[in-house]
């Protein structure tokens, strides 16, 4: 029975050597030596092996001008089936009901109100209150600048993936993404370069020995024996940033039932996590509805002006925020604020 056994426990009973089992964990399957199980692993291995072949010879696709680029492709797919974007409209407060505890609209720092059956929000907009009882962790992240590639190919053009296993054992293993100047995301003969692994101290402590190891930093002195082909650093920055993609709803203190709490990135390669988490919210706001069904071929598609009436629309957006004859509540504190009243009348 393996089902409680890690996955590198599994590998080592399936008569495979020491490298290649450290290829599997590692490169392949890309998942920690010592947290993940024998089940998460053999998916990400299947998923590896499915992707491989689809555009070439590698599983992985990059983004042109960087992960910004996905939302922004779902933005406009959205749009063009009738999303609408209040662009430039920060939100001051929520609205919420007294007597359902129910979010009823968002104002906006215009004094604008927006109401709507559902509220989706991103944690960091949270107020501290809210956040209180929520235990998060975090995320190591080093971003580079260097001047050449850490993979000694013949083209200058590649995008490198690398998974540099822990030294010691429970320390965590970093992945390396480097992005050559044609993914748009850096300057001609340079290269972008993300160090990114879970937090066991801080981002410095966790990836300097990496980078190091990796690359010739800007204060290291000349010297003749310096290693030939070593990328040289020349601008670095380390950070720490919140995870929140484990958090439980329940965690969040007095938050409405209508409102849904998204998580900004986690340290995993690729965007399963949001991926699953925005299936999950949609599935319990829409229960009966397909998640993401395939686009319709644009000459089935059959547009009627008058398709939703205006008292039908769930979703309405109010020039000024509305007298409101009872008292309301409001609590701030770095993020939303959240603003309670009666029913009105």
């Amino acid at each position: 029975d393996y089902e409680s056994s890690t996955f590198a426990q599994f590998l080592s009973t399936r008569k495979l050597t020491p490298s290649l089992q450290h290829f599997i964990l590692h490169s392949i399957a890309m998942v920690s030596e010592t947290d993940c199980s024998t089940l998460d692993g053999l998916q990400a291995t299947k998923k590896f092996l499915q992707c491989l072949g689809r555009y070439g010879n590698t599983p992985f696709l990059f983004p042109m001008y960087g992960q910004g680029e996905i939302p922004q492709c779902f933005c406009r797919l959205c749009a063009v089936f009738g999303g609408i974007y209040c662009l430039r409209h920060p939100v001051q407060c929520l609205v919420v009901d007294k007597a359902s505890g129910r979010c009823k609209a968002i104002v906006d720092h215009f004094g604008q109100r927006i109401s709507a059956n559902y509220f989706i929000v991103e944690d960091s907009y949270l107020s501290e209150s809210i956040c209180t009882n929520v235990c998060y962790r975090q995320i190591s992240r080093a971003v580079l600048i260097t001047d050449q590639s850490v993979l000694n190919a013949d083209s200058e053009q590649q995008i490198s993936i690398l998974t540099v296993p822990p030294v010691d054992p429970g320390k965590p293993a970093v992945c390396v993404i480097e992005l050559c100047s044609s993914s748009m995301t850096c300057m001609k003969d340079t290269y972008l370069v993300h160090l990114t692994c879970p937090s066991t101290k801080t981002a410095r402590e966790d990836l300097e020995p990496v980078v190091q190891k990796l690359f010739h930093l800007n204060t290291e002195k000349e010297t003749e024996n310096e290693e030939a082909g070593k990328p040289r650093v020349l601008w670095a920055v380390y950070f720490n940033m919140r995870d929140s993609s484990g958090v439980e709803k329940d965690s969040y203190s007095g938050l409405p039932s209508n409102v849904y709490v998204c998580s900004g990135p986690d340290s995993a390669l690729g965007n399963d996590c949001a991926v699953k988490q925005a299936e999950t919210i949609f599935r319990e706001m829409f229960p009966a509805e397909d998640f993401c069904p395939p686009p319709p071929n644009p000459e089935d598609i059959i547009y009627e002006e008058d398709e939703i009436a205006p008292e039908e629309s769930e979703f309405s957006i109010s020039p000024e925020t509305e007298p409101k004859s009872s008292t309301e509540e409001s609590s701030s504190g770095g993020g939303t604020a959240v603003e309670k009243e009666d029913d009105e009348k």
